[in-house]
């Protein structure tokens, strides 16, 4: 198994990422080869074609209704704090976590991207979610079962058995 759900990981960082979480999932994978900046590369910086085919169904059945749907004006592949990481921006880096997300009118999202150090599942993926309205609400529980489907296969991509 290269990758598995668990409990999410009690860090600082996810303890303080958003004000409420009304979602949360965690999935981890095993990589002791790369640093943090490399694995959220390898996680959001590229995507499965399916899951490319699906943002775009995406982002043409939100966009309506006023959700963020193209990349933001300051987008910049720096790292550093506010720049991004693949789509997401960068709110945090730790010695041992990043903290990637974005704000929209319906919802706020992080996504902790954590090391854990331990000898397997050591890289803990972490999606909190914070909703502003009903519509957030609604648009998770539509999302969610595609989200974990989507996730699982965005961190598989960081997967490497080796421990160095």
């Amino acid at each position: 198994m290269k990758v598995k759900e668990e409990n999410t990981p009690k860090t600082e960082a996810i303890k303080n990422a958003l004000k409420q979480v009304d979602f949360k999932d965690t999935f981890s994978t095993t990589n002791h080869k790369d640093d943090l900046k490399t694995v959220a590369h390898l996680i959001f910086g590229t995507f499965p074609k399916w899951v490319s085919t699906l943002m775009k169904l995406r982002n043409t059945l939100v966009k309506p209704f006023g959700l963020k749907v193209e990349m933001p004006k300051d987008y910049n592949l720096d790292y550093k704090v506010g720049s991004y990481s693949g789509f997401f921006k960068i709110f945090d880096i730790l010695d041992n976590e990043l903290v990637l997300g974005a704000d929209d009118k319906h919802l706020n999202f992080r996504v902790s991207v954590y090391d854990s150090k331990e000898p397997s599942f050591n890289i803990k993926v972490t999606t909190l979610v914070e909703y502003k309205n009903t519509f957030g609400k609604v648009y998770m529980a539509i999302v969610a079962p595609f989200h974990r489907v989507v996730v699982k296969s965005m961190v598989k991509q960081a997967y490497k058995n080796a421990y160095v």
